[in-house]
């Protein structure tokens, strides 16, 4: 790092995004990359994503592209409904959940 160099927040969308039963868990890491994982499987799909404004895209590693948008803290993607992990309205114990 050089003394140009500025250490930034990550974004506010970065971090663990949870389907209310816990089955699809989505982590969006700092490095515009994202990993998914569905039941007990891990890494399900990656890839890299991009935001602008609330808007995500997302294109994983095979090329397949998708969409998600953020409303109101809980994140609208293609056909699911993901929200922070933590969030109450995830139920403790769910499959994959980590509680």
């Amino acid at each position: 790092m050089t003394s140009d160099d500025t250490l930034r927040d990550p974004h506010p969308y970065v971090g663990m995004w949870v389907t209310a039963d816990g089955y699809i868990r989505q982590e969006l890491l700092p490095d515009g990359r994202y990993d998914e994982a569905r039941g007990n499987r891990k890494s399900a799909y990656t890839g890299r994503y991009t935001v602008t404004g609330d808007h995500i895209d997302y294109v994983d590693d095979t090329g397949f592209t998708a969409t998600g948008d953020v409303r109101d803290g809980v994140l609208f993607h293609e056909h699911l409904v993901l929200y922070r992990d933590g969030d109450p309205r995830v139920r403790p114990g769910g499959v994959g959940s980590r509680g």
